[in-house]
């Protein structure tokens, strides 16, 4: 268990930074009366993912590796990252819709209802908890593997790039 406590820590840090996001997105309006800018403004959290893997990748190459990390045990150190938070991903929707934000599905459903994107039944059924909970889950370990993939790509050390 402790030689992955790098791993859990990072899931866990990744999962604060993303109820935080979700709360400054709330604050900023995006989940209420700047709803039509959200889908677009939420994308920019990609930036501060693609940071917590390169921050968590680079200190499990310095404190396990000793500086000396291939790029196998650069994935495998991001798959488990990814594994935690797709595990956190239920109970980090739960907080966001019923705490942080619980306004957020009814006015998302009335903006694309009144934008005639969907009828109501189906922004009630896209805009629930539980495909939220289910899309967070597989946009987790898509986007997991992918930024593992690329960030252990470029964090491995360069000696063992040919071997």
């Amino acid at each position: 268990m402790n030689k992955y406590l790098t791993e859990i820590r990072w899931g866990i840090i990744f999962t604060a930074v993303m109820l935080l996001w979700m709360w400054g997105e709330q604050l900023a309006g995006l989940h209420g009366r700047l709803i039509a800018q959200h889908a677009t403004y939420t994308n920019l959290f990609a930036i501060p993912a693609i940071l917590i893997y390169v921050l968590a990748l680079r200190q499990k190459k310095q404190r396990d590796y000793k500086g000396n990390m291939d790029w196998k045990q650069g994935m495998r150190a991001g798959l488990l990252i990814t594994l935690v938070v797709v595990l956190l991903s239920p109970p980090a929707q739960w907080l966001t819709h019923k705490v942080i934000t619980p306004e957020y599905f009814l006015n998302v459903q009335a903006y694309a209802v009144s934008q005639n994107i969907m009828t109501a039944e189906q922004a009630a059924e896209y805009f629930s908890l539980g495909n939220y909970i289910l899309q967070s889950m597989i946009g987790a370990a898509i986007m997991g593997i992918l930024t593992s993939v690329i960030v252990a790509f470029f964090l491995r050390t360069k000696s063992q790039a040919a071997g």
